[in-house]
């Protein structure tokens, strides 16, 4: 391990102590302080920050798309790629008072694989139970982080479903060619098989001190923690009214439809709205056509005083956050989560 330093967050005031081999985002969750993140990669910019005292800050490799040359020599930096060689006083540019102080403790653990079945053509539902420690606790719409059996990489998938569920763990993961885990995932993966887990990660996550309606947009595996969130909002008889909006190319993307529709009859107030950007003539789709971004904006004529959570590729996100700003939804009431791959690049229908 390596010296230690004091890191202070603005206009919060919580400070924490940082080891120099650690991110600054690694010292804060292991710490119990939530900030703002989504990839911890470098891309996606959810825990883009501005240095306010102190020089001696180096980044691992990152992309100059989350943040260009020009925004870092001003003083941004991103915390989950940041090494801070001397204390720092941090502005954070995207944080939540009410998310920041209730972070659960980052716990590493080891479970079995119960089941792998596709879902769509290129999705998998891979369910997985907890082998040890006999507890790692989550909020609804968190992650966990896969170590790819093998090597020393890891990728970050979604929880679908909620903290009652006994330690068993579900997600929707897209099959990318190539894809470090995907394709391990695809073509190796069987019941019974272990793998080492981390977690929990992740900002996406219902905020319980609002009662306002709720839009939710999503496309691709960004289905994964949203449906965590309708199924916990379901099973404690949260009333706010929602609607989930799920963009996919054709009809062969679309899952959990079932389910979905059951919690229109089973839910007063919540409605389900898929739509299909490519839909060919033989499939004789009589819903909603086009990009999501685009469906909601024509569903739509106001949503001042709604809360949105949007999750999918970097450019259903980017493209979702100014559309909803325009119906009336305040910025700081729009919570994301950019599914960034290190495969080929989406669009913004996802799959």
């Amino acid at each position: 391990m390596g010296d230690k330093h004091v890191v202070r967050f603005e206009p919060v005031g919580i400070e924490i102590e940082v080891d120099e081999d650690q991110t600054i985002l690694r010292a804060a969750a292991e710490q119990g302080v939530q900030l703002m993140h989504g990839c911890k990669e470098g891309q996606c910019a959810a825990c883009k920050s501005f240095v306010l005292e102190g020089e001696d800050i180096e980044l691992d490799r990152y992309s100059t798309f989350a943040l260009p040359d020009y925004e870092k020599e001003e003083g941004s930096t991103l915390l989950c790629r940041a090494h801070a060689y001397e204390d720092l006083v941090i502005e954070l540019l995207n944080y939540d008072e009410e998310i920041i102080r209730s972070g659960l403790p980052l716990r590493k653990g080891s479970v079995e694989v119960v089941a792998n079945e596709p879902v769509t053509h290129d999705m998998r539902h891979l369910v997985v139970r907890l082998v040890e420690p006999d507890e790692i606790k989550f909020f609804p719409g968190q992650y966990m982080d896969f170590t790819v059996p093998g090597t020393n990489e890891s990728r970050s998938f979604s929880m679908a479903n909620t903290p009652s569920r006994d330690q068993h763990f579900e997600f929707v993961i897209k099959i990318y060619p190539d894809g470090l885990f995907s394709e391990y995932l695809a073509t190796r993966v069987q019941v019974g098989d272990r793998l080492d887990v981390e977690g929990p990660f992740g900002t996406f996550t219902l905020r319980e001190s609002r009662t306002s309606d709720l839009i939710f947009v999503g496309g691709g595996a960004g289905m994964a923690p949203i449906l965590g969130l309708l199924r916990s909002m379901a099973e404690r008889g949260v009333e706010r009214k929602a609607t989930f909006y799920y963009g996919a190319r054709g009809l062969r993307d679309l899952c959990f439809e079932k389910e979905l529709r059951a919690f229109e009859g089973q839910r007063p107030g919540f409605r389900y709205v898929p739509a299909l950007s490519e839909p060919s003539d033989a499939e004789g789709w009589a819903g909603e056509v086009g990009l999501i971004t685009d469906v909601v904006k024509r569903s739509e004529t106001g949503l001042e005083g709604v809360d949105a959570y949007v999750c999918g590729p970097p450019p259903m996100v980017d493209a979702a956050i100014p559309m909803l700003t325009s119906l009336g939804v305040r910025e700081q009431n729009i919570f994301y989560d950019k599914f960034t791959t290190t495969g080929e690049p989406e669009g913004e229908d996802g799959p």
